[in-house]
């Protein structure tokens, strides 16, 4: 009696489910009866589910359970103590914007998660958090833990966005997701960085090579499935310190990544796993997709004898685990122990020393942390001080920060430098007494030729309200090279109210909306689109956070500017807002699957036509809610890449029958309230008092709704695509409607080229 399952685990003799039961979300241990039923006994209940909620279980050399849950999950009630994981907050200096399409808004800290039980679940530890959305995980050969996260395609374009990505789940570690532009960097001491950057995609299933009748190299690699395009990947890890770097390759991928004008034909992944026979199995399917088994085989001349654990790296990942035996527990020997490594060059191993010094009583080591003198140890002592200190503290805290002068700090010091000041400000407050002297030191370098520098220290120059900070900004704006550059002190100076601004300045400010610059997209980002096999576009909440952030910079206008800007207040709200011309059609009847199916087949690529695909889209108001390249609404899906995981029947269903499968990032929301209102539609912005939501996704009204007023709050079964909407197409239109979207909108594209 349960469904909707992520997570299976059989070990101890039993099932183990993360999946909806008898009592909701959560983790279940299932017997077998003789008469091939189940006793079903609730472990853990999370209190939500979805795409984005009870996900993987796997069973650790300790002989625990590991249950991995994403970012929609609810931290469970009843977590013991003892969690590596806690005291974790948003920890923003200056305001974040949510998603411009409002997902996962009012997620917080620490998003998705990995918990720890014993096979009774009897006792629950928060391990380590701060994902996305990581699906699985897996343990290599060394004993070690490892995941997959996803990215936030929405975010395309803007200076947040980080790839999907490789974490080493090591004890303590918070990974930084933060809903909307909240998303941490990776240079953040309290936070540690991703092992390998992969790309675009949507990761789903993990697993490892242990076991497998493949070459030793293979053997020892770990395995990722990308849903969205297609890709399953080794990805091959190197020890470096306490942790590993990787490098990854495509294992498995349709052939139109790899070879030019070859089909890219869906291979919406979903798990893998070793088999006793020494295969790999890997699976297909999702959202109502009709699913598939796989099996991948070996048949080459290389050895296939099981590869030893790693001995590089051995000692350091064996002296990291001695400092995260000190997780969780008061032990007066941890300061001591953990003390000499707060300094060292690797990350990990500083992060399990801070770690274990946090978990010891704050005036048994707060002296020791305000009169280090190392640097490198000095700041990552500051930043456990900063966490778990008072606002007492922070007169003793800046005072240790001043004798860290910039001019002899590393970079990657300066940049964890400016991290501890903002901590500080965080969790203590603003400073007393006011900060000349400390606007001083960071004006003095500012700006520089290191972006990741220059980023941190304006956040705090417009925190600080610094002399001539707009200015800078402006100036910095004009002599962007990206526009993630450009981005970041656009959105970071909406912060700047009222009297700080000249006219002109609001004027050049607001050029910004519609006189961009026509950038080239960084290297990196780049190459992750052409790995993904689809040009670059921006996300899909890019014109929505356009909109959201002049809509604050407007809210800090004087009325005197308000009134001398609207016009260009106005223009900017028509240039950010597209208007397309669709003709009203007549209906030509009303299709259905049974009609159009037999056509996909075997010689649908004859006589399709470009320009008459481009025609039906905007006639079909496709246009309207969907990304395509750059252009068209944000309310449903990217379609640029969508067969990379549909096929044209998945396709054509959705378009026939749009609430037959319902994504919940796409799903509106029905509240009902005790003064008598019923409200549907999308929510755009959360607090602890109230939510904003949004009825019309194509109109920016937004209804707010009182949390002590909500009665009721539940998922709608209705797609806010209407249905019929192909109805005004001929059946060629139709076809035609379903090869531009294969194509990605490319006219070169094979569905193109008549046989």
């Amino acid at each position: 009696p349960i469904s909707e399952t992520m997570g299976l685990l059989f070990a101890y003799d039993h099932l183990y489910v993360n999946g909806n039961g008898p009592k909701g979300y959560g983790l279940y241990k299932c017997k077998e009866k003789a008469d091939g039923t189940f006793d079903v006994q609730p472990l853990k209940i999370f209190g939500a589910g979805g795409e984005h909620g009870a996900h993987a279980v796997a069973l650790g050399k300790d002989g625990k359970l590991y249950v991995m849950n994403g970012n929609h999950t609810n931290v469970p009630d009843g977590l013991a103590p003892t969690g590596a994981l806690r005291n974790y907050a948003e920890d923003h200096l200056l305001a974040r914007a949510p998603d411009g399409n409002g997902h996962a808004t009012g997620r917080m800290a620490p998003g998705g998660y990995v918990l720890r039980t014993d096979p009774d679940g009897k006792t629950w530890e928060m391990v380590l958090g701060g994902f996305r959305n990581a699906y699985d995980f897996t343990f290599n050969p060394d004993g070690e833990l490892f995941t997959f996260d996803s990215d936030m395609e929405w975010d395309w374009g803007m200076p947040w966005y980080r790839p999907t990505r490789i974490n080493h789940c090591v004890s303590g570690a918070d990974f930084g997701w933060r809903y909307g532009s909240g998303v941490w960097p990776d240079h953040y001491p309290d936070s540690l960085p991703t092992t390998l950057d992969i790309g675009l995609g949507s990761p789903t299933g993990v697993t490892n090579g242990v076991g497998a009748a493949f070459p030793p190299r293979y053997q020892k690699a770990i395995y990722i499935c990308d849903w969205t395009y297609g890709r399953l990947m080794a990805v091959h890890l190197t020890p470096d310190g306490s942790s590993y770097k990787g490098t990854f390759e495509n294992f498995v991928a349709p052939l139109g990544l790899v070879k030019a004008g070859a089909p890219k034909k869906a291979l919406n992944l979903t798990d893998a796993v070793i088999g006793s026979d020494g295969a790999m199995y890997f699976t297909t399917g999702g959202r109502n997709t009709q699913g598939a088994l796989y099996r991948v085989t070996y048949t080459g001349d290389a050895k296939t004898t099981q590869p030893l654990p790693n001995e590089a790296g051995a000692k350091e990942r064996e002296l990291r685990r001695s400092l995260e035996a000190f997780h969780g527990k008061v032990d007066p020997k941890a300061v001591a122990a953990a003390w000499p490594h707060l300094g060292s060059p690797d990350r990990f191993l500083r992060n399990a020393a801070r770690v274990a010094v946090e978990w010891q009583p704050v005036e048994t080591w707060k002296a020791k942390a305000l009169a280090e003198t190392d640097p490198q140890a000095a700041l990552n002592a500051l930043t456990a001080l900063t966490r778990y200190g008072d606002a007492k503290d922070q007169p003793a805290i800046l005072a240790a920060l001043d004798k860290l002068p910039f001019a002899k700090l590393t970079r990657e010091q300066k940049l964890e430098k400016y991290r501890v000041l903002q901590l500080t400000f965080i969790r203590q407050g603003s400073p007393v007494g006011g900060a000349k002297k400390l606007v001083a030191e960071i004006d003095a370098g500012f700006p520089g030729p290191d972006e990741a520098l220059n980023r941190e220290a304006f956040q705090l120059l417009v925190y600080l309200n610094a002399p001539g900070v707009v200015s800078k900004g402006l100036a910095r704006m004009a002599a962007a090279k990206t526009q993630q550059d450009l981005f970041h002190d656009l959105f970071h100076l909406r912060n700047v109210g009222v009297g700080a601004w000249t006219l002109e300045q609001r004027k050049t400010y607001l050029g910004y909306w519609t006189k961009r610059p026509d950038f080239q997209q960084p290297a990196d980002l780049r190459k992750w689109f052409d790995e993904a096999g689809r040009a670059y576009s921006n996300g899909n909440s890019f014109n929505n956070f356009l909109k959201n952030f002049l809509r604050e910079n407007v809210a800090t206008l004087s009325p005197a500017e308000a009134k001398a800007l609207a016009p260009t207040v106005t223009a900017i709200h028509k240039d950010i807002t597209p208007q397309y011309d669709i003709k009203p059609r007549p209906v030509v009847k009303q299709w259905t699957a049974a009609e159009l199916v037999p056509l996909l087949g075997d010689g649908f690529e004859k006589g399709r036509n470009f320009e008459r695909g481009r025609d039906a889209y905007l006639a079909a108001q496709c246009v309207k809610c969907h990304r395509f390249g750059d252009t068209g609404g944000a309310v449903g899906p990217d379609l640029t890449a969508v067969t990379s995981r549909f096929s044209r029947r998945d396709v054509l269903d959705s378009i026939l029958e749009p609430s037959k499968t319902l994504s919940d990032q796409y799903q509106n929301e029905v509240f009902t309230t005790g003064s008598g209102k019923s409200v549907t539609g999308r929510v755009v912005d959360e607090t602890k008092d109230a939510i904003a939501v949004q009825p019309d996704p194509l109109a920016p009204d937004r209804v707010v709704i009182r949390k002590d007023d909500l009665e009721g709050r539940v998922a709608s079964k209705l797609s806010p695509m209407p249905a019929n909407l192909a109805d005004v197409l001929t059946r060629d239109e139709v076809l035609d409607l379903l090869a531009y979207i294969e194509s990605g909108g490319r006219r070169n594209h094979p569905v193109f080229q008549k046989r």
